[in-house]
């Protein structure tokens, strides 16, 4: 396919090979773009924002609308798309397609709601004479770069709240999985989208990426991704508007009083989906000392019984991980729990990209299995005695996105709330729950800013003050 920038399909003689991680077969190339593409984008995208600035919000509205119709009659194409690029099983590849539906038409429908509010100055001593109210504008010029594991559906929550905000925007999508954003765009050109609101660039972010977010012409950048990298990008982005959505290695919290084989599917859904590359995955298990056994038997044959293989194959219910060198650091960090004491319950062979889904029970706190953000098929359980130890144990992280806890005792499952450091909570299910209408975004070094569209939409806009001064 063609990057699209500055209102031109654009092809280079450097070509990036997009590859089936499952059989390392070529799905199809992408230019790779220079610093060049970048500024032309950049120009056009500044020229873009001001026609978006113009347009009200009924049209950006009818424009997000018809992109959500014309997606949803393409989910299946969409949806296979997804599984031949990242390797997601065709089930979840489905999923994500029709997601997206939802979220372009939560985007329009937010198109439509912008306001501001009047202000009370008269609560304000000698301010008897003011008359003032605030308004939301566009932000300008948005930089959308977006992770390879939810290749349409992350670039729909900040395409769609960008535009349905007045901005126009840039879109960086992962270098391994680029053809559902490319896909998008031709969507939302298709949809009536100006030619300058949109650009989508394929390339490497070490190349592309700095040269995006250090330009001045960009007032708002909208990352998801690793850590580190979100880091380098605050560094480097200067004073512009940042949403960063980072990681996490999202604990479970499982009292005396669960119903265990509630948390063993729970474990099972959420652990595992898309080979584990998912932000809010299940990576660890608390559970209490007093069920541990139990437990560990519960969840045992679930994790067994999920199949593995070419996730274009209906029965397969595990699919490959990105890249190799993901699957291989997957595996040797299992190992190195197992030779530091960690018992190996089921699981954890590899064959190339594919990592057989795995428990791993007895992990102490410190190894690298539970403290760092694993992003594979692969659940850590730990013993605890008390809630205090449990929530002591899930706090134990630089991370905060997402965490859940079964009991059927409101105390604790207050307790949990108040005290565990975490953007998104779970009563009674793991942490991998995503509503795409529900602020999304995390605590601690897992990030700052929400997702989901209404929520997005404030973080794309700029906040204006009107005072009116009035004579006597």
């Amino acid at each position: 396919m063609k990057m699209y920038v500055a209102g031109q399909w654009v092809d280079k003689p450097k070509k990036i090979e997009v590859t089936n991680p499952f059989d390392g077969s070529v799905v199809d190339t992408v230019p790779q773009a220079d610093k060049g593409d970048v500024d032309r984008a950049l120009e056009s995208a500044t020229r873009g924002a001001k026609v978006m600035a113009r347009l009200p919000g009924y049209e950006r509205y009818k424009i997000l609308k018809k992109a959500a119709d014309l997606l949803e009659a393409r989910v299946e194409e969409f949806g296979r798309t997804i599984t031949l690029e990242e390797g997601k099983i065709i089930g979840e590849g489905r999923t994500e397609a029709s997601r997206s539906v939802q979220t372009l038409t939560l985007s329009a429908e937010e198109a439509k709601r912008i306001h501001g509010e009047t202000i009370p100055f008269d609560g304000a001593p000698g301010a008897t004479r003011q008359f003032g109210f605030t308004l939301r504008v566009p932000c300008g010029v948005v930089v959308a770069i977006s992770p390879f594991n939810f290749p349409l559906n992350l670039v729909c929550h900040k395409v769609g709240p960008a535009l349905a905000a007045g901005n126009s925007v840039v879109i960086k999508p992962a270098t391994d999985t680029p053809l559902s954003a490319l896909k998008l765009t031709e969507i939302l050109l298709e949809a009536g989208l100006p030619p300058e609101a949109v650009q989508c660039l394929t390339g490497h972010g070490g190349e592309i990426g700095d040269l995006l977010c250090a330009d001045r012409r960009v007032r708002k950048i909208t990352f998801t991704g690793s850590r580190d990298v979100g880091e380098r990008i605050c560094h480097v982005a200067g004073i512009k508007k940042v949403t960063m959505e980072l990681g996490s290695n999202s604990p479970i919290i499982v009292m005396p009083d669960a119903d265990l084989e509630k948390v063993a599917v729970a474990t099972a859904a959420t652990g595992y989906a898309n080979a584990g590359q998912v932000c809010i995955s299940t990576q660890r298990v608390l559970t209490n000392r007093r069920i541990y056994s139990d437990f560990l038997d519960a969840l045992r044959p679930k994790v067994a019984a999920l199949t593995t293989g070419n996730p274009l194959d209906e029965k397969v219910k595990v699919g490959p991980m990105i890249r190799e060198k993901d699957a291989i650091r997957v595996e040797s960090w299992v190992k190195e729990a197992v030779g530091s004491g960690a018992r190996l319950v089921v699981g954890g062979e590899r064959r190339g990209t594919i990592v057989q889904p795995a428990v791993v029970a007895d992990v102490k706190p410190e190894m690298r299995i539970s403290c760092n953000e694993l992003f594979g098929p692969v659940v850590a359980v730990t013993p605890f005695d008390s809630i205090d130890e449990a929530i002591a144990l899930a706090n134990d992280s630089i991370y905060g996105l997402s965490a859940g806890i079964f009991t059927e005792n409101l105390e604790w499952a207050i307790k949990f709330a108040r005290e565990v450091q975490s953007g998104n909570l779970m009563i009674n299910w793991g942490p991998q729950w995503r509503a795409d209408l529900m602020p999304y975004g995390g605590l601690k070094e897992s990030g700052f800013g929400k997702e989901g569209p209404r929520y997005a939409v404030e973080e794309m806009t700029e906040l204006k003050l009107v005072c009116f001064h009035l004579a006597g």
